[in-house]
């Protein structure tokens, strides 16, 4: 039952029906029997500094950002921790005393992930398709995580040239324009190929990023932070060359948790969240 003293907590974004975190983070709460209520609120981008100041004045104990507000967001908090100012977007918020904190959960859920299946990045290359907000959470973790070199491949190379300036102080990045036939020895070189851009999200499931597979070489990993559908064209390939293959559900359940244990100062239970994905996706069991 809601009382007085239930703690709320929310997400907020415009669309707003496709979020997953109501189901999940609910379900977490009462796994672990706390007085917590978290709900979903469309907040169309004109009304956002009104929206927080909403929160902030209803003592929301903190609350999740999604499209299309995580960087418009920054100017309205009172403070960001490292990963959501380098990565320039905050996921997730958190009120202590009247202050607003943003962090950057998804950089977390991504290399949670990762290292839930034992791989490690240390000294080793990697490539990521894609340049855009989660090209960007990708590549902080990655190189915080110790890659040896992270490869952009993108359409545009001189669009996300900033990104290289922006990212260097913390390891070697390069990019390529992904049609170039220099690139296919960058990918045959790589551990792990991360695929960050749309291409293969449902309902278009017969896209993906143009991998030059000729050059892929056996046991490259290969992880697709989409997780609708839960294997995109991109991992069916790797799959048929016998690759090790991630979707994005980890991702995601991984950057719940962080936001559920800066809110509430406990560990959920992953699998319990990770059921209720299953079940809000309409895939049944796990």
């Amino acid at each position: 039952m809601f009382t007085g003293k239930t703690k709320n907590l929310a997400v907020i974004g415009s669309p707003i029906e496709h979020s997953m975190s109501p189901a999940m983070q609910n379900a977490a709460i009462q796994a672990a029997g706390l007085d917590f209520a978290y709900v979903a609120l469309h907040v169309l981008p004109e009304v956002l500094a009104d929206a927080v100041r909403g929160l902030r004045a209803l003592e929301f104990r903190g609350f999740n950002v999604t499209i299309p507000h995580k960087s418009a967001i920054l100017p309205l908090l009172d403070e960001v921790d490292e990963a959501a100012r380098v990565v320039g977007a905050v996921n997730t918020v958190v009120q202590e005393a009247g202050k607003l904190k943003g962090f950057n959960t998804d950089v977390q859920g991504f290399v949670g992930a990762r290292e839930m299946r034992g791989f490690s990045l240390r000294g080793k290359s990697v490539v990521i398709f894609g340049a855009g907000g989660a090209a960007r959470a990708a590549l902080y973790g990655l190189l915080r995580s110790g890659a040896a070199r992270v490869t952009l491949g993108v359409r545009n190379p001189e669009k996300a040239r900033s990104l290289v300036q922006e990212f260097c102080p913390y390891g070697e990045i390069c990019v390529f324009d992904w049609h170039d036939a220099a690139f296919a020895k960058v990918v045959a070189d790589a551990a792990l190929i991360v695929n960050t851009t749309p291409l293969g999200m449902a309902p278009r499931t017969d896209e993906m990023p143009p991998v030059p597979w000729a050059a892929v070489c056996a046991g490259t990993f290969f992880y697709d932070i989409i997780y609708t559908p839960r294997e995109t064209k991109f991992l069916q390939h790797a799959a048929a060359l016998g690759c090790p293959t991630l979707n994005g559900e980890a991702m995601l359940v991984g950057q719940g948790a962080a936001a559920f244990s800066l809110w509430t100062g406990k560990e959920p239970d992953l699998s319990v969240m990770a059921h209720a994905l299953h079940e809000a996706l309409g895939e049944g069991e796990l």
